[in-house]
This record gives C-alpha cells, sequence and structure tokens, in this order.
C-alpha cells in the first residue's frame, strides 16, 4: 500500500476504533437508542472512508500491475467480488429472504430508498 493511504487508513482505522469504544461504553451506560445509532453511523461512516482509501490504493497500484501482467480479467473480478460488500458501492441489502429485483422495482421515483415489499 502506498504510504500516503497506509498512513490515512491506519489513522481512520484507529479514529473508528476510538469512537466504537465510545459507543461501546454509551451502550453499557444504557444511553438513549437514537443516540447511540447515530453514533454507530458516525463509525459506519469513518469505516467507509477507509474502505474508501484502501480501494483508491488498489486501483492505482494492483490494478495496473495486474493489467500489465495480462490479468485483466482475473482483476477485475476480484474487484467486483470485493465490491459485492461495499454497501455504499452496492446499494442496500435487501431484507433476509426478499427478492433484491422486487425490493428494487418497488423503489419510488423520487430517489428514495426502496420500501421492501
Amino acid at each position: 500500500m502506498k504510504d500516503e493511504y497506509q498512513r490515512s487508513v491506519i489513522n481512520r482505522l484507529r479514529s473508528a476504533r476510538g469512537h466504537l469504544d465510545a459507543v461501546l461504553r454509551m451502550v453499557e451506560d444504557d444511553a438513549y437508542c437514537p443516540d447511540v445509532m447515530k453514533q454507530l453511523s458516525a463509525v459506519q461512516g469513518q469505516l467507509e472512508r477507509a474502505s474508501r482509501l484502501v480501494l483508491r490504493n488498489h486501483l492505482e497500484t494492483c490494478v495496473p500491475a495486474a493489467m500489465i501482467a495480462g490479468r485483466t480479467e482475473e482483476i477485475v473480478d476480484e474487484l467486483m467480488e470485493a465490491m459485492r460488500f461495499d454497501r455504499v458501492t452496492t446499494g442496500p441489502t435487501p431484507p433476509a429472504g426478499g427478492d433484491p429485483d422486487r425490493a428494487m422495482a418497488a423503489a419510488p421515483a423520487s430517489g428514495q430508498p426502496p420500501t421492501p415489499v
């Protein structure tokens, strides 16, 4: 990993860890649920930003090297598989047992998230 990205990812992860420890204390202290949820959302944001930096590093380093080595299809497949786990990239997860196509078809034209069906 490039030094600049590595330092930034490490700092973001350490910050998220500290923030998560604070959220854990909130739960142990029986804090108000919406306050806990807000803080959990903030931790998720920190993790998502760290994930984007890892992706950017991958696109700048590993992907070009694989393409030069003639492994384009392999690296694209690998990247698509990795991105499958990124909620920001792939969108919301359908409800358990739900049909993802039905959930997306139920999305209002207003750009709001789909309503589970």
